[in-house]
């Protein structure tokens, strides 16, 4: 039985958002019900399309569901919709997006009647602010989170990614909005009202960077292709074969590449020890070490950067993905049939082993119900009661991550309401407080004046515990006893080696659910590869898809794979929990971060597994709309996101560049049409945003109805006039740092975002409310395992970290 077999979901409107939550559930056995007009949903005719004209990316979106046709102009459709509705657990609705011809219904009339519906409202920008009626697309929303402007060439343009982000960003928003509100409803039976902004859920990828520029300032500028500020060497780079991703951050893991490629003088150069140190001689180092990475294959270099324990890894094309074995079993590939062709698909990410998600399935097609492979009787919830409460209040998670993938999916979860007890050691604290343990750095506390840390962990209670001390596993074990839910991005073996493996922690507590935050999985091959969130990207497929054909494969500017593998992270506990709740059954999730990137890849993976075609390159054109792109703008590195996404919109750009010819022009009424003079358009567009001022041009192109955004960097975000007006950014006073900026959540049930109930904890700030209060030592027994080490409140430095090993080795 599917973890969520028990729940009907109806979907609304056209928005690959919506889509993609949808099949969230779907992969889990909910029921869903897909509405579209007697002509389809649109994105059945969004490319990129198979040999056979079926839109690979609405089979990647739609696998496992049921269509049913509802024709607008029929007189008794609304009332069809309404009886869907008021029979189902949750309602996600995209008209916000795009209605595509969906019928009216007054869900006000129907949620006084059904309570406990679960309704999820998205749309691009929210109800309210500057933007709300702005014309958006997914590259435009891009530019406007600071998401386009910091990748391609120093010159310019911008070079970005081609669609698909918005929507798998927002879908996994968007589930986690709504699988929250099924736990919430488990305990005071309110079916919540959440309204996301797909503006907003962007951010996710983009914040750390955000916040980054608030405690830096404005010193990020887009430095080439394949660069990744603040550290260098990091990218992708040609070898005798293939393409291979290099990620140096700390001294020891440029020193060992260094050794690695022959170049002692380069590893020993004192000027070089930082990433940032690097940065400044770019030209200097490529011209050392490209010539020595063509010497050998990408796969040649992979093992011996295993055996170095250096974050390098081969970057996979396409039809890498679809051959992969491990993948395959894994279930991160799993066959589709669509429109009578069959293929691989990307699959859930997810990896739930007490209950597996479904391995793959067909598209339905226009107005067909799929068969579900079982029946199950509808979860019964409580009576409604009158609470303000939050969902997952009375739900408690131990913590083990640290740096942002792991702890991104906590913070999401204490955001919602559960007890999060971060877990952290006086010996490795967080490594997001940084991991200088010289005596200036530890003496003036500068680990606790890490922004980065604070925006991912508040809302949180933090304690400290030396896990390799008999005392220390013994009080986790007491935490874990009582515990809902743990949590841990730790290499594989970590936990298991320290006696905290899901198969004691199980028989401890049989219905704790444990997830396992790894880069490549328990049982990958990588296994020991080491990984950050651009070894993520690197090994995800997308680089391949992503530049200029004929270019090099292209990686974005941020570690986009660790708030991914968060988000997806959040996904699955949560899954998890409604089961446990169901059932009072606790499993054991693998969850593999490098295959939380591959749904970015999806389209791709379908259309070349059906016809063996290589994917095609547009740059920064796309392959529906036309015109597209990224045009320069009056100013220093000035940029705007153009996209003519509908026909409709084509006349108003047409006027707005003065050309009235091509308004009347039969021949460019289709983007088909519009394709033989691109280069025409685009130079007619360039001309008229070169002399405007960027955000005069969004002003003005908007005003037309033509969807457009600025090209942002990520400090512009700290003002942004949208975020502002729905007060997205939240003003947070903590100790050592004082007042600092907070990001909301995407997903809101009232006209305000979700409060920050509580700052960031410092090291060890809660030893005494939880080991004294809710296991309860005492005093003395605190004061013991102070001085013991066990416990405290300070880092320790280098050399007492050095001594304190020598004594637990004597």
């Amino acid at each position: 039985m599917g973890a969520l077999s028990h729940l009907r979901i109806v979907e609304i409107g056209s928005a690959a958002a919506t889509a993609y939550c949808a099949r969230l559930f779907a992969d889990f056995g909910a029921d869903v019900q897909k509405i579209e007009p007697k002509q389809g949903d649109p994105l059945r005719r969004a490319a990129p399309l198979t040999h056979g004209g079926q839109s690979a990316w609405f089979a990647f979106l739609n696998f496992n569901k049921s269509s049913i046709v509802l024709d607008r102009s029929d007189p008794n459709a609304a009332s069809r919709l309404s009886e869907l509705i008021e029979a189902c657990d949750i309602l996600l609705d995209g008209r916000g997006l795009d209605a595509a011809d969906c019928p009216d219904v007054d869900l006000a009339a129907i949620r006084r009647q059904h309570p406990g519906l679960v309704h999820l409202d998205l749309s691009w920008f929210g109800d309210r602010g500057p933007y709300a009626d702005f014309a958006a697309t997914d590259s435009t929303i891009r530019a406007l989170t600071g998401l386009i402007k910091l990748v391609g060439p120093e010159q310019g343009p911008p070079m970005h990614a081609p669609d698909f982000q918005t929507g798998i960003l927002g879908g996994l928003w968007g589930f986690i909005a709504a699988s929250s509100s099924v736990l919430g409803r488990m305990q005071d039976g309110c079916g919540r009202a959440s309204h996301l902004s797909l503006f907003e859920a962007s951010i996710a990828v983009t914040e750390y960077i955000m916040f980054e520029a608030f405690s830096r300032g404005d010193i990020m500028r887009r430095i080439g292709v394949n660069r990744f500020w603040p550290t260098f060497p990091v990218g992708i780079y040609e070898t005798k074969q293939g393409w291979l991703g290099v990620t140096t951050v700390t001294p020891a893991q440029w020193r060992s590449f260094c050794e690695m490629l022959g170049l002692p003088d380069l590893r020993d150069d004192p000027t070089l020890v930082m990433g940032v140190d690097r940065l400044q001689r770019v030209a200097d180092i490529e011209s050392r070490i490209l010539p020595k990475l063509r010497q050998r294959t990408a796969q040649e270099w992979f093992a011996e950067g295993l055996r170095r324990k250096i974050p390098i890894v081969p970057m996979p094309e396409i039809s890498d993905l679809v051959a992969d074995e491990e993948k395959r079993a894994r279930g991160a590939i799993v066959p589709v049939s669509v429109g009578g062709e069959t293929g691989f698909s990307a699959g859930s990410m997810q990896r739930l082993t007490g209950t597996p998600p479904l391995r793959g399935g067909r598209v339905p097609d226009i107005g067909e119900r799929q068969t579900r492979r079982e029946t199950v009787a509808r979860a019964p919830a409580p009576k409604p009661v009158a609470a303000a409460r939050l969902p997952l209040e009375g739900i408690r998670v131990i913590d083990f991550s640290m740096g942002w993938a792991g702890p991104i999916c906590t913070r999401t979860l204490a955001d919602l309401g559960a007890d999060v007890i971060k877990i952290e050691a006086i010996q490795y604290p967080d490594w997001w407080r940084g991991v200088d343990r010289r005596p200036a750095y530890v003496l003036e506390q500068m680990y606790e004046k890490s922004v980065r840390y604070c925006i991912m962990n508040r809302n949180k209670r933090g304690i400290t515990l030396d896990l390799t001390r008999p005392k220390g596993l013994a009080l986790a074990k007491r935490l874990l006893a009582d515990a809902d839910l743990v949590v841990d991005n730790y290499s594989v073996e970590v936990l298991p080696k320290l006696g905290l493996g899901y198969d004691v922690l199980s028989e401890l507590n049989p219905g704790i659910v444990m997830m396992s935050m790894s880069a490549f999985g328990a049982g990958s091959v990588y296994r020991d590869c080491r990984a950050y969130g651009s070894t993520l990207e690197q090994g995800s497929g997308l680089p391949s898809v992503v530049g200029d054909a004929g270019g090099p494969p292209v990686m974005s500017h941020t570690a986009f794979g660790d708030a991914v593998g968060g988000l997806n992270g959040c996904a699955a506990v949560l899954t998890a929990l409604i089961h446990a709740k169901v059932t009072g059954q606790g499993q054991f999730i693998d969850l593999a971060q490098i295959e939380c990137m591959m749904p970015f890849a999806a389209p791709w993976i379908v259309a070349h597994s059906i016809d063996g075609r290589p994917p095609a390159r547009y740059g920064n054109r796309h392959p529906d709309f036309v015109p597209h792109g990224c045009f320069r703008c009056a100013g220093e590195d000035s940029w705007i996101v153009v996209a003519v996404s509908d026909d409709a919109m084509w006349p108003r750009l047409a006027r707005l560049l003065g050309r009235e010819d091509w308004v009347i022009d039969a021949t460019l009424k289709t983007a088909a049409g519009r394709r033989a003079i691109e280069a025409e358009i685009e130079a007619a567009i360039t001309a008229w945003t070169y002399a405007r001022d960027p955000d005069a041009a969004m002003t003005a192109l908007q005003a037309a109805g033509v969807a457009s955004g600025v090209a942002r960097l990520p400090i512009d975000l700290l003002h942004d006039p949208q975020l502002q007006s729905r007060g997205f950014i939240q003003q947070v006073d903590r100790a050592f740092i004082g007042k600092h900026p907070q990001p909301s959540m995407p997903f809101r049930e009232a006209a305000e975002p979700f409060a920050i109930s509580s700052v960031p904890p410092t090291l060890g700030e809660h030893n005494r409310e939880i080991l004294g209060g809710l296991l309860g030592l005492s005093d003395a027994e605190l004061e013991e395992l102070t001085h013991e080490g066990i416990i405290g409140t300070e880092m320790l430095m280098e050399e007492q970290l050095v001594k304190e090993k020598k004594r637990a080795a004597g």
